[in-house]
């Protein structure tokens, strides 16, 4: 299996980093993989002018799954939108027509105590948010700035779904749904939206081609609001890219930190994009302090939905819940009094657990 590895910037070549390391030692045990790096976002920038060269490109294209860090910094962002390194990521998503962002929120019980929510609200804690990925706001058209009659500056961005991409994305939620405990919650602004009122109509219509699943609807409002109210409540979120990308970094803080937090993003072939959803952190860039196990855990997410290698996966995800059993810890998720490891060390500790 060929993987593409594009590092990125900021924390984003520590992180990944020590996801290679992972990846190397499961080799030796017998996957069978090929890495092959490549630059993307600011350090493609730096490189080449371009926050995603045709280099890179051909080689995601060519990889059989995609493993990336984190991309972009504040030294970036006097650049024209149009080469800051965020639009290397947008368009590395809709080249690979990775339309489906599985981002999954999971506490652990030996983080409970990180999590700035109560723990009897929080303890036990599994939702799984589906983010459309590669449609809304941030790929409408048109989009732009422009200067009125009255001399005044004006931004304008294009929220657009179409019922094609509204529908796609409805029929991964529920067969996840449906693998899991048949509850699914679409989240959307019906109220005022008419992309929104679009995406609930297309959303109850496929629903009853899945009549074991349990299907609500909930103002994206109120559902930032119930997240932090009542989280347990959800299963199964599903929603477009916009509300996902707020709502999913929301959901993070729930876990204890965003650091913890994987993501998949696939295509209809179930090739990935996986990365951690946390930015690049530049304040903190070069530290050795960066988390690593959200990179990690996109590597098991990567073995399980695109290689097909669901024990190793598991694998993968014991050896993590194995060095926080041991203590071993972050300090983003370090409670008081608990001893803190580098980036390094904590790759090297999950490594030393598989």
């Amino acid at each position: 299996m060929k993987i593409a590895v594009l590092p990125g910037d900021g924390i984003g070549p520590e992180v990944i980093a020590q996801a290679i390391k992972v990846l190397n030692a499961l080799a030796k045990d017998g996957l069978k993989i090929e890495i092959e790096q490549a630059p993307i976002g600011g350090a493609a920038y730096d490189a080449s002018g371009d926050p995603l060269p045709d280099a890179t490109l051909k080689l995601a294209r060519a990889a059989d799954a995609v493993l990336m860090g984190a991309v972009g910094g504040i030294r970036y962002d006097t650049l024209p939108r149009e080469v800051r390194p965020e639009q290397g990521l947008l368009r590395i998503r809709k080249e690979l027509g990775v339309f489906a962002n599985l981002r999954p929120a999971i506490l652990y019980p030996e983080l409970v105590n990180a999590s700035t929510l109560k723990a009897e609200f929080v303890s036990g804690l599994d939702i799984l948010i589906i983010r459309e990925l590669t449609g809304d706001v941030y790929f409408g058209k048109p989009r732009g700035r422009r200067t009125t009659n009255g001399g005044e500056k004006e931004g304008f961005d294009t929220m657009m779904y179409s019922e094609s991409e509204i529908a796609r994305i409805a029929h991964i939620g529920f067969k996840v749904a449906m693998k899991r405990d048949k509850k699914l919650c679409s989240v959307d602004k019906a109220n005022v939206l008419d992309t929104s009122m679009l995406w609930r109509e297309v959303v109850s219509g496929i629903g009853k081609e899945y009549p074991q699943v349990a299907l609500s609807h909930m103002l994206v409002d109120s559902a930032a609001m119930q997240l932090v109210r009542r989280p347990k409540q959800f299963d199964v979120i599903l929603t477009g890219n916009l509300f996902g990308d707020i709502l999913s970094d929301e959901a993070s803080m729930l876990t204890g930190s965003i650091g913890m937090l994987p993501s998949a993003s696939l295509d209809e072939k179930n090739k990935g994009l996986y990365e951690p959803i946390h930015g690049s952190a530049p304040d903190i860039a070069g530290k050795n302090l960066a988390n690593p196990l959200a990179t990690i855990l996109s590597v098991a997410m990567m073995l399980r939905y695109t290689l097909g290698k669901e024990s190793i996966a598991k694998r993968v995800e014991d050896a993590v819940k194995n060095v926080l059993q041991q203590g071993f810890r972050t300090g983003d998720i370090a409670a008081s009094g608990e001893q803190i490891i580098g980036t390094n060390e904590m790759g090297d500790a999950v490594v030393n657990a598989l």
